[in-house]
């Protein structure tokens, strides 16, 4: 059983989506983080980041393990080598290709079908999971978004928010596993809201479908 949180980047998934599966005594999935060990391993192999053919067959060939904030490659930890600039670039443009999301989306039920999950990306409610009990899709301004990343991160927010947009954009018009929120989600504003507001929420919906 998983719970869908699905939404642009910056918008609070990954902060919102491990306090709720802490909350709930939930397994937390970062999805986007498999697409980020796709990348990172096409960096390292000199694989071409728009060749969809060899990206499908190096996605399929991956041993990727989520264990909390640890992530390992091919055994190898990658949780800090996974969230530098270069590899969350490359990530987008990887993650465009049906080969790759095909490998990622089978990976990620089969990690689902497991236990109980709080899943977190950009097509969990959509394609990952649709049968999931409860969606949630967060939202937020586009300054917003860039600012938090840019305090994530120490990048410039100008160059954030150009990046994220151009992102943005890659992720809604791309022909496979497009982003949208899911008919059936539950649509959440996160801007001006605290970490805090938006767990309490997600949570509240969880314990009205008596999911916890």
């Amino acid at each position: 059983m998983v719970i869908a949180i699905d939404g642009p980047a910056g918008a609070g998934k990954s902060s919102v989506a491990r306090a709720v599966a802490g909350a709930l005594g939930f397994t937390y999935l970062d999805s986007g983080a498999m697409y980020r060990c796709v990348a990172l391993a096409a960096i390292e192999r000199g694989i071409d980041l728009d060749g969809d053919a060899a990206l499908g067959e190096l996605a399929r060939s991956l041993e990727i393990d989520l264990d909390g904030d640890c992530v390992r490659l091919d055994a190898r930890e990658v949780s800090e080598a996974i969230r530098e600039p270069r590899v969350t670039e490359a990530s987008s443009r990887v993650s465009i290709h049906p080969p790759v999301r095909e490998a990622m989306v089978a990976q990620q039920q089969r990690i689902i079908a497991a236990g109980r999950f709080v899943a977190e990306g950009r097509d969990i409610g959509t394609v990952v999971s649709p049968e999931a009990p409860l969606k949630v899709f967060l939202t937020a301004s586009a300054p917003e978004r860039a600012r938090r990343r840019a305090a994530q991160t120490g990048e410039d927010e100008a160059a954030v928010l150009a990046a994220q947009l151009e992102r943005d954009e890659r992720d809604e018009g791309r022909e496979h596993s497009a982003l949208r929120s899911a008919d059936d989600a539950v649509e959440l504003d996160t801007t001006g809201l605290s970490l805090d507001e938006v767990v309490g929420r997600v949570v509240e919906l969880a314990q009205e479908r008596n999911l916890a």
